[in-house]
């Protein structure tokens, strides 16, 4: 009777266990989650983590990726590129000298991942492509930087100057497209992700010879239109912002911010970005938030903006606002970094270990430029849940902050020394997903 006792309470707790891994709005299946917000609501999500502590299950990953993971149920995707021969491993810091036009390049295989959520074993694993790539990359980059997305039926990669890759949930393939390959800008490589909506996908292609935005039909992978861009290399992803006039598909350039109709005609644009563009599109609280950043300009700008645009919407000079603009802060903008609203803050990560936040409704300055202690070189985007502010640097260092009007550090959480970290997060349920650059984290609170 006992024994029996004991048998039952083990499958209740193994059941429950199971249920938490996949419950409580786990779903991440997109660059920066839902909306591209970076935000979650799980009141369970860990704060405090190391190497060992928190640690759910950590699985090495092979080859080179920094692509973020996406979630849908219990199942994790990602990408890697693994090469067949030396590769020159990437470097922390800030520095420039990045650019290895003449490097080798060795066959690469391109893989996309499924793990199980709950234990971080490896599912299953699909070759994607074999071969040589197209082009060179920057030393900080690789051939697997951009972000799957997840409608919850199928699973889409992208892999820039390689192709466009749907599969199963069980890693059949249900459609493939090959892509042209493109110069990018000091040959950098690729970098923006894909994103969903509805029965589409769609693509942001901005090279250095013929840059396009591109609409598939999500199940069957058919061109429904193709819309050239007047843009030189870009590596923001598109938004699709679903305001209360209508849906638009934004899309951050160099050139011009631009927003299109879903047949891909073109509704307003602005210019007035930086000369090299990252950071991607999102909406929060109705308005849309834009911002460029190149450290070496002078003009680095994050944009609030207003539904219900036409034609030109560009700043006059000395402008800081009009009537489709709510209001610009021009020298604020991030590098890499998108911004983060959360709560009536804008929060602004720099590259060099500084964080600004302004109001999100007016754009008036809350604090400005306030230091990490030691937190040099940051990549990945901040996130934000249950009050609090997380910044990834690329030690593997989490600087934690109370979320508000005042600028309080409250602890940092390390990894291991090994631990390189550009990839942006993913949040699903009561757990956090660290990619670093040899293994993936499943950082959960204990029971």
């Amino acid at each position: 009777m006992k024994a029996s006792l004991l048998m039952l309470v083990a499958a209740f707790l193994t059941s429950m266990s199971s249920l938490g891994a996949s419950a409580g709005g786990a779903n991440w299946p997109q660059f920066r989650g839902p909306g591209g917000r970076g935000v979650a609501t799980n009141a369970n999500l860990p704060e405090h983590w190391s190497a060992t502590e928190n640690v759910a299950w950590k699985t090495e990953i092979p080859g080179h990726g920094w692509s973020s993971p996406i979630v849908w149920g219990d199942r994790i995707f990602l990408t890697t590129a693994v090469s067949s021969g030396e590769t020159e491993p990437p470097k922390k810091g800030l520095y420039f000298g990045g650019e290895r036009r003449d490097a080798p390049r060795p066959e690469h295989s391109w893989k996309v991942l499924c793990l199980d959520l709950a234990s971080g074993k490896v599912r299953w694993e699909h070759v994607v492509h074999q071969g040589q790539p197209a082009g060179p990359i920057h030393l900080k980059n690789t051939y697997a930087s951009e972000t799957p997305v997840t409608d919850g039926e199928r699973v889409y990669a992208y892999i820039g100057n390689v192709g466009i890759f749907c599969l199963d949930f069980e890693g059949r393939t249900v459609w493939s497209i090959p892509l042209e390959p493109h110069k990018t800008a000091h040959g950098w490589g690729t970098a923006g992700s894909p994103v969903c909506h509805r029965n589409r996908l769609y693509i942001v292609n901005d090279n250095d010879e013929q840059s396009y935005l591109l609409a598939l039909d999500s199940a069957t992978g058919k061109e429904v239109w193709r819309t050239q861009r007047d843009e030189k290399s870009n590596w923001s992803t598109p938004f699709v912002w679903e305001n209360e006039k209508r849906t638009e598909i934004v899309t951050a350039g160099s050139g011009k911010v631009r927003a299109y109709d879903l047949d891909g005609k073109l509704l307003w644009w602005f210019k007035g970005m930086s000369s090299i563009t990252i950071g991607t599109p999102y909406a929060a609280d109705g308005a849309l938030y834009i911002s460029s950043g190149y450290v070496g300009d002078r003009a680095r700008p994050i944009y609030a903006i207003r539904p219900g645009g036409s034609g030109d919407i560009s700043l006059e000079p000395g402008q800081t606002n009009n009537t489709t603009i709510a209001w610009c802060q021009p020298s604020a903008g991030p590098y890499n970094p998108t911004t983060l609203v959360y709560g009536r803050e804008l929060y602004a990560l720099y590259d060099r270990g500084v964080l600004s936040a302004y109001n999100a409704l007016t754009g008036l300055p809350i604090f400005e430029k306030e230091r990490l202690p030691e937190g040099l070189h940051f990549t990945s985007s901040p996130w934000a849940c249950n009050g609090r502010v997380f910044c990834l640097n690329e030690d593997g260092i989490t600087f934690v902050l109370r979320a508000g009007e005042k600028f309080e550090l409250l602890h940092t959480n390390k990894l291991a020394e090994d631990d390189m970290c550009l990839a942006t997060p993913a949040l699903a349920g009561d757990r956090l997903l660290i990619r670093t650059a040899v293994r993936l984290y499943c950082i959960r609170n204990k029971p």
